[in-house]
Formats: structure tokens, sequence, C-alpha cells
């Protein structure tokens, strides 16, 4: 994963790149190598220029700080850890990448805990990654019960534990962004696709959407509300699979709607394929909006009009706060908040006529497997 491995390197004549050697060849001190190369809180002192010298001298020459030595000496592990509920689905996969990216950068490795909504697991798993030496943990969309002897960062759920840094969309302005969308092409019949229990950032959603529709002058109708939950139909309860069975609820109740917006791109994606297996058009009869901007939104037919989240940033962005507070303890916890964003595809379009939406008149080979 990163750049610098637990052995030292060797030069072109296979003597061994220390910091002495480094620091002969640069005419600078071993200290100064390895306040840079550490990347200490010391090396804010230090000119760019030499900094810049520096890390180019140990590409030149191959130089891999050996991590082991550091943690016998410093007793650090340089480890961090990442809780989340599904590694599999995209928005998590997305902000791994950006946390991996920042880690990679500085040395640093993490575990990955992928706890599918397991209490047990969600309870059990900080301290089994204490006991490994983690030096601070990252929760995305994973409840913290409790405070923790490390430092934490809550990505999508603010959490009451003392002591956590939180990173959150603004669910406020994004609520608004796509309410104001839908009502512009003229939807009055809306739909909405609640997120699951338990989950803090969908309660926080739900309550932005509330506001920005009492705002707005949208109703909300609740026969037209359907709350992303356990189907037994599904096979792994995937945001798709919920968002499919939600969708087919909406289709079968006696309540009509030209608009759906769903609590992610997941569970929208899954609502389009509802509607087509319904005989209805998207966004020809119902117009759909996601929410996160993961890349299957892009590629989806239609393509996806959603809310995004810039999750590269924000996994970034978590990665280096964290980092930030192991490295200073006196770096206080602090709620960090990114800004969503609009995007305008495929599965919106004007409001032209009102549809009958009654039962499929057949079951689909989805739905019946």
């Amino acid at each position: 994963m990163s750049k610098r491995h637990l052995d030292a390197s060797q030069n072109g004549n296979g003597q061994k790149v220390t910091l002495k050697f480094l620091a002969k060849h640069l005419g600078l001190s071993p200290t100064t190598i390895s306040v840079v190369i550490s990347d200490s809180p010391l090396a804010r002192t230090i000119a760019e220029s030499t900094k810049r010298r520096i890390w180019e001298a140990a590409e030149q020459f191959n130089y891999r700080p050996n991590l082991f030595a550091r943690y016998l000496h410093g007793k650090r592990t340089y480890c961090v850890a990442v809780l989340v509920p599904d590694i599999g689905d995209e928005f998590s996969s997305s902000l791994i990448s950006g946390i991996e990216k920042c880690l990679a950068k500085q040395g640093y490795f993490y575990f990955v805990v992928s706890h599918r909504g397991a209490p047990a697991l969600i309870d059990k798993s900080p301290d089994t990654l204490l006991d490994r030496g983690v030096e601070g943990m990252i929760f995305i969309n994973t409840p913290l019960r409790r405070s923790l002897p490390v430092p934490v960062i809550a990505i999508s759920d603010i959490t009451e534990a003392d002591g956590v840094s939180s990173i959150v969309i603004d669910n406020s302005r994004a609520a608004k962004l796509a309410l104001k969308h839908v009502t512009k092409l003229g939807h009055e019949r809306i739909a909405f696709l609640r997120g699951p229990k338990g989950n803090g950032d969908s309660e926080d959603r739900w309550r932005c959407l509330k506001e920005a529709a009492a705002e707005l002058g949208v109703a909300i109708d609740a026969k037209l509300t359907r709350e992303l939950g356990h189907y037994p139909e599904c096979n792994n309860s995937t945001m798709s699979d919920l968002g499919y069975h939600a969708a087919r609820e909406l289709i079968g109740s006696s309540r009509d709607f030209t608009a759906l917006v769903a609590f992610n791109d997941g569970s929208a994606i899954g609502a389009i394929r509802a509607f087509r297996d319904a005989g209805l058009g998207v966004p020809e009869d119902i117009s759909v909006v996601g929410f996160d901007d993961i890349e299957q939104a892009e590629f989806n037919i239609p393509r996806l009009t959603t809310i995004r989240q810039p999750l590269l940033h924000m996994g970034e962005l978590a990665a280096s706060t964290l980092l930030k507070r192991i490295e200073d303890p006196s770096v206080e916890a602090a709620n960090l908040t990114v800004e969503p964003e609009l995007v305008v595809r495929e599965s919106t379009a004007r409001c032209t006529r009102r549809p009958q939406i009654r039962h499929p008149q057949r079951r689909s080979s989805y739905a019946s497997r």
C-alpha cells in the first residue's frame, strides 16, 4: 500500500541506504532527514525547498525507512483501522480510496473491518483493533456507542461519543438542491425512499428533507414514503435490492406520483429497475433523484441525476484529520461539513403528465428469484 516498506534499500553499489548516507549525500544532518521522512510535526519548521530535496533523494536512492525499527524505538505501530458496514458497496470503497491515498503518503497501514451491521461485531471490533495496536480509527456509517482511548473520525454519522471528529455532508443544502430541482421541473406528487433505521446520517438527511419540503411547500405523503428495511425477498439486502422492493410497494399503492427522491444512488438504481419492470419509463413517467454520485450513477441507464458527495475528498479529509490528531494529541475534535453538488443527468425531466400507477401486470424475473 505504501511506498515505505519495512526494510532499508540499497544504493547502486550494493550498500544499504541509511539516514547517514542520505545526510552525507545532501549535506544535512541525519536528524533533519529523519524529521522530514517521518513527517514529524517538527517538519513544518523546515524549508519546503529542503524537504523537496530530501524526498527527491529518497526517491532517487529508493530509500525506505525501517518502520519496525521506528515502532521499537517509539512504541508506535503506524497502523489505523477503518470500520464499514460493507466494504463492497461503492460508497464505502470510494471513501476508502481517499483514506488509502492519504495514509500511503504518510507511511501508515490500515485494517478494514466490514461488520455488515452486526451489533456484536460493531461493539467488539474496537477492542480487537486496540489489542492490535491501532493508533486511531475511522468509522464509516457505523455507530460508536462509547468513547475510545485513541482518536476517532466518523464519516456520515454524527456520534455523541466524546472526542470524535465528524465529517458529514451538508444535508440541509443537499435536500434543498434535490427538491428544488424536481419542483422546478413541475413535479408535485413526489415519493421518497428514507434511509434505514439506526443510521445517523439517514435520520439527519430525512429531517433536512422534511424541513426543505416545508420551506418549499412540498407535501410529504406518508403513503408515498418507504423506509429502506429488510425485505424477505431480498437475497443479500443490498441498497439496490431494498430500493427495488420499496419501489414495487410504491407502485402497488393507490397513490400516483411523478418523481422519486431516494436515500442514495443504490436505492435509486434499484427503484429504476422496478419502474422499468412495471412498464414505466424513467424519466418519461417518473423522474428519479439519487444521492452520493457513485461511479455506477454515471453508467446507469438512464444516467442518474443525483446529489454528489465528494467521497474521495471526504476519505482524504478523514485520514488527514485522524493523522493530525494522532501526531498532535492537543488537536481537538471538530465537526467538518462538506458541500453537496447537484449533478443533472438523464433520470429527471419536466413533468408532462401524471401517470396512473397500478399493480404491475407481470412479476419480474428479478422479484421471482
